[in-house]
């Protein structure tokens, strides 16, 4: 464990068994932007509730998370998690789509060229001039719609080469809760740079999606915000997970329940959507 002057803990940290870094906005984007100059692979996700409990509820898939290089508490409640089970000592979360555009803003700086890769062909129209819109100086290398199917023999190979042969250092992947994550997962071998599994920041940064009050954002209430705008798409998710990743919360600080991390997968995935 590190800890900073002001006494902050930070790296990675249990919570429900899933390896969580007690990090902030200013170290992810940089620990980001010195894998894309030095031409590393990195790979990067933000979770929310929904996200760490699709690793309690899928050992194999807690174990892919746990080799992520950067996992960011995306959501008020996995921040106070951090805070309560290891004193983190976090001001603030580190929310998908506000980490993406740091990390865009920088790249943008630096001339480092971004990939988008996933969502829809129409997201992505309205995506790639909002972004240069924000940032004029950012290099979009390429963009590419997902393919809503599973991947082919050798896919994973063919979609590396069109990523590096399009200039890009930084790859932001756009595919849903836990796609994205398998996606960045199998494609880390074969890739030297950062792959970041962003969420709904597509949807987001294209004005599909408006975000909520920044109070409901202070106070954990995003999701109500997300329920009410996708009902019937988003009702499982957190009318069944929050209880549970409170309840498991709770045994895990009682010490009830040890929430043991499985160790970081090193297996390859041969089938994941595309």
């Amino acid at each position: 464990m590190s800890v900073t002057p002001t006494g902050t803990a930070r790296g990675k940290r249990n919570v429900l068994g899933v390896l969580v870094d007690a990090t902030d906005y200013a170290t992810a984007t940089a620990q980001i932007i010195e894998a894309a100059r030095e031409h590393r692979p990195f790979a990067v996700t933000a979770l929310a509730v929904h996200g760490v409990m699709t690793g309690v509820q899928d050992r194999a898939h807690n174990a892919r998370l746990n080799s992520f290089d950067l996992v960011t508490p995306d959501g008020q409640p996995v921040r106070w998690a951090l805070n309560l089970l290891h004193g983190a000592g976090l001001q603030d979360r580190v929310y998908g789509p506000t980490l993406t555009l740091k990390v865009v803003e920088q790249a943008a700086a630096e001339g480092l060229p971004v990939y988008l890769y996933g969502s829809t062909q129409p997201t992505l129209d309205r995506l790639v001039p909002a972004l240069q819109g924000m940032f004029p100086a950012l290099k979009i290398a390429g963009v590419e719609a997902s393919k809503f199917r599973s991947s082919k023999p050798g896919e994973a190979a063919e979609i590396a080469e069109r990523i590096k042969a399009s200039g890009a250092r930084v790859v932001l992947v756009g595919l849903g809760c836990p796609r994205q994550e398998i996606f960045t997962y199998a494609m880390r071998p074969y890739l030297d740079m950062p792959l970041l599994a962003v969420g709904a920041a597509f949807d987001y940064h294209a004005g599909l999606l408006k975000n909520p009050p920044a109070w409901m954002q202070k106070y954990a209430l995003e999701w109500l915000w997300r329920l009410g705008l996708e009902p019937k798409r988003l009702w499982k998710r957190y009318v069944l997970l929050n209880p549970a990743y409170l309840s498991r919360l709770a045994a895990q600080k009682l010490g009830v329940w040890k929430a043991t991390p499985p160790a970081p997968a090193t297996e390859p995935v041969h089938d994941f959507a595309v």
